[in-house]
């Protein structure tokens, strides 16, 4: 039987902390996610919420490219019919492919949550799904705290399971509420449950002891045909298993058709920026260390073969390399640079090791180059005698002020600088000294080069490199920009914070305008 993909980062995925999604946004991740090639979307829960229920509203008659989407919603109430339950009808109305309804499946749970007898719960299950299986839904049954409830009363669990088939579940959910469930106990229970019900067992796993995903693998190798989780990881506490890990070790292993891996990192990134939640830059196959190599000797390794050190190929999964330029990195990464910016080759070359010495003597400084490629490349192209600065800065002076009686900073700033045979001098305000400098030296230098007005900054940060120091600590300063060529990042290093920022903008700068030569 073929394996199933669900995704809640729309619903599981969207209690986690931080995570607010718009209309618009749950539209832009459903379109992703199938493009992608996930089976199921779970889209919300039409009855908690309007927004859930203008979703669906929206979602009706539209054509997807593959996958299925379906309404969350809960079994009815105690002493309640089904049928006339709005929870149910709101599911129903919803105009989903697949309902997903999750019951209680612990007696703990049962009677402390909901106040129900075992029996009671087990008919709120069964007149539940029988109500929804009649209107012809296709009902996923989530057995809430299963793993839990199978440790409690192994019988109770499995009876509440055996009740949703019964009623007319297509699919029952075991589910890890509490993400306690270790990788041995999910293999035998699931075993069990596979035996029991073949065909019809899926999961859910929580990834508060970050065992999520080896729990999801070792219940497919068990038999279980569904699986469930977050895109990037996202859910409440410590998040839902991470279904682009399982997704892309399953079909890389061939387990699953109709996914494109190719879209595995852009879908990641997507949902990341929309969730303004960053993909962590660790997360196996679509962070952006994921296949980062520093060591010298795995370098080198790399550079003659990457199946050295990588157990596949990035492109794959729509990722790429990084070789990253420290002190550690060897010869290997820098000649690659070298020969990239020269044509020189040759890793044991008087260009390349001039080039090594110069950034082991500027790390040694407090510089680090693993996000600013731009300052780097600047750096080895200094080296070789290659560069020739666009403009140069005779000057600057920044002043600012603050009225204690005011929450606005005051700061101004003014930049001399020369191009060509030409200078000028501009001031500006700015919101603190750093903006202030950003914009004299924009105010400066865009009337010779207009192409500036198109370099954003994306981001700033800043970072104490000696804190024992104290106030007196040199910081690094890694500034982020984007143009129309893509993105980079620049670095400055200085005991005095305005110098570390005057330092990255002036090779934000002077690389974009580098860029703007290259053919």
């Amino acid at each position: 039987m073929a394996l199933e993909s669900l995704d809640t980062t729309l619903r599981d995925g969207s209690q986690c902390e931080g995570i607010s999604f718009t209309i618009a946004d749950k539209l832009a991740i459903i379109s992703a996610l199938d493009d992608f090639g996930v089976d199921i979307i779970e889209c919300g829960n039409p009855y908690s919420n309007p927004k859930d229920n203008q979703l669906f509203e929206l979602l009706k008659g539209k054509k997807t490219k593959k996958a299925r989407l379906a309404a969350f919603g809960v079994t009815k109430k105690k002493g309640t019919k089904a049928s006339e339950d709005p929870n149910l009808l709101a599911m129903l109305g919803s105009g989903a492919q697949v309902v997903t309804i999750v019951g209680k499946s612990s007696i703990f749970q049962a009677s402390s949550v909901i106040g129900a007898t075992p029996e009671q719960n087990l008919e709120m299950v069964y007149d539940s799904v029988s109500f929804l299986a009649s209107r012809g839904a296709a009902v996923y049954f989530d057995c809430e705290h299963f793993f839990t409830g199978f440790a409690e009363d192994s019988n109770y669990a499995m009876s509440v399971a055996s009740a949703a088939i019964a009623a007319g579940a297509s699919c029952i959910v075991l589910c890890d509420t509490n993400g306690e469930a270790m990788p041995w106990q999910v293999a035998d229970i699931a075993s069990q449950m596979c035996a029991s019900h073949p065909g019809k067992v899926g999961v859910h796993f929580h990834n508060d002891k970050e065992l999520a995903v080896a729990n999801t693998i070792e219940a497919v190798r068990a038999g279980a045909f569904h699986f469930q989780g977050t895109f990037n990881g996202f859910g409440e506490r410590c998040g839902n298993t991470r279904l682009s890990t399982v997704m892309a070790l399953l079909a890389a292993s061939g387990q699953i058709e109709g996914v494109d891996l190719s879209l595995l990192t852009g879908t990641a990134r997507l949902i990341a920026e929309v969730s303004d939640m960053p993909v962590d830059p660790s997360s196996p196959y679509v962070g952006k260390n994921a296949f980062s190599h520093k060591g010298g000797l795995h370098i080198d390794a790399v550079l003659k073969n990457p199946a050295t050190y990588e157990h596949n190929d990035p492109a794959v999964f729509g990722n790429e390399r990084h070789l990253l330029v420290s002190e550690v990195s060897g010869r290997a990464a820098i000649h690659s640079l070298v020969e990239k910016l020269s044509g020189e080759a040759g890793k044991d070359s008087e260009k390349t090791q001039a080039a090594i010495a110069l950034i082991k003597a500027k790390e040694a400084d407090g510089y680090q180059y693993e996000s600013a490629q731009a300052s780097l490349e600047l750096l080895v192209m200094q080296s070789l005698g290659i560069f020739n600065p666009p403009y140069k800065v005779d000057l600057y002076r920044v002043i600012g002020e603050k009225n204690l009686g005011s929450p606005s900073n005051i700061a101004s700033a003014i930049v001399k600088a020369t191009v060509g045979e030409k200078t000028k001098i501009s001031a500006a305000e700015g919101n603190g000294p750093v903006n202030a400098l950003d914009l004299a030296l924009r105010k400066t230098l865009i009337s010779f080069f207009p192409s500036l007005s198109s370099l954003v900054l994306t981001d700033y940060k800043v970072r104490v490199i000696d804190s024992a120091s104290a106030t007196a600590a040199k910081v690094r300063v890694v500034m982020s920009y984007s143009n129309q060529y893509g993105s980079f990042g620049t670095v400055g290093v200085s005991t005095d914070v305005i110098d570390a920022s005057f330092k990255a903008l002036l090779d934000s700068f002077a690389f974009h305008l580098l860029q703007e030569e290259l053919p």
